[in-house]
């Protein structure tokens, strides 16, 4: 199998380090998780960016994403590590440049970057951020990734967007990956977030979706890249998707409860991985075939490892 492999660690915002009261005992936990990850023969480690606990704020302890994964960078040695994906709206996006420039060399090459238009209102009124309307968001996100490329890039990035801008900004240490820092846009709208893919990134993010909505959303990928004279085959695809894996249909049924959420119970198993390990492998071949290429899970669980190493063992090391 060419599909690659990649984890959430527990950070708390889903209530994956319930019960941790100690927050260092919380970030050690989230530590174990990478390493365990790494040790596994996971591809990629990555972050969410929120502030609480989501849909429901609670006072249960949420660790911020990229001080997280700047530390996760030095407690690791050959996953790459990611967010999924940074909201645009909480920080200036030549800072944010900077600060994954940083993160590059403090990893010695192995970040990936990921950034979103932002969607979570009661996050950004809690912390003091204008939420404007969802195409508002996105043409901001559209001067964000051009200030961004020309930080990665340019001497002196001089860019003058309609809702951002720098002049002249100087941005050293670039980063270590040549030619720049992977940069990664999640998101599904088909008509600007995917177009924004076929003109700024170097990979996309789908989530949650079955085997023909994947198709779909890659088959307008490439019809964007068409268009803006872009090679499809230029963009890493990747996916995520909750996971409930277990040694039983049963069990891992019961595990899934916190995923439905917003999935109908009787589309659960085409829009997460549920299931024995045999089924769950399965599904990944399935995935790979609607064209993904990384993989990447959500694990509720994952904090015990039982559930991480059971997943490596049934799809990484078959």
């Amino acid at each position: 199998m060419a599909l690659k492999f990649g984890v959430i660690v527990p950070q708390g915002w889903r209530m994956d380090l319930v019960g941790i009261t100690d927050p260092v005992e919380g970030y050690e936990t989230m530590t174990r998780v990478a390493q365990e990850a790494e040790n596994l023969g996971f591809d990629s480690i990555w972050l969410f960016d929120h502030f609480h606990t989501v849909p429901q704020p609670t006072q249960e302890p949420t660790f911020e994403c990229w001080t997280s994964t700047a530390a996760l960078s030095r407690d690791t040695k050959r996953v790459r590590i990611g967010q999924m994906v940074t909201c645009n709206s909480y920080r200036n996006p030549a800072l944010l440049a900077k600060m994954a420039s940083t993160v590059d060399v403090l990893s010695h090459g192995r970040l990936n970057f990921g950034i979103g238009a932002g969607w979570y209102e009661h996050e950004y009124n809690a912390y003091g951020y204008d939420f404007p309307d969802g195409p508002t968001r996105l043409r901001q996100l559209r001067d964000a990734l051009r200030i961004i490329r020309a930080m990665w890039t340019e001497e002196e990035a001089t860019v003058e967007g309609k809702y951002l801008h720098v002049n002249g900004a100087i941005n050293q240490p670039k980063g270590v990956q040549k030619p720049h820092i992977p940069l990664l846009i999640g998101g599904a709208g088909e008509k600007v977030t995917l177009k924004l893919v076929a003109q700024y990134a170097d990979a996309c993010n789908i989530q949650h979706l079955d085997n023909e909505g994947l198709a779909r959303k890659f088959s307008i990928i490439k019809e964007h890249c068409d268009n803006v004279g872009r090679d499809y085959n230029s963009i890493w695809r990747t996916v995520l998707f909750n996971c409930a894996i277990a040694e039983t249909d049963q069990e891992a049924l019961a595990k899934s409860a916190p995923y439905q959420r917003n999935v109908p119970a009787d589309r659960i198993r085409q829009q997460a991985l549920v299931g024995t390990p045999d089924a769950i492998y399965k599904r990944v071949q399935e995935i790979e075939q609607a064209g993904a290429q990384e993989l990447i899970i959500f694990l509720q669980d994952s904090a015990q490892l039982e559930s991480l190493r059971m997943f490596a063992k049934a799809c990484i090391n078959r």
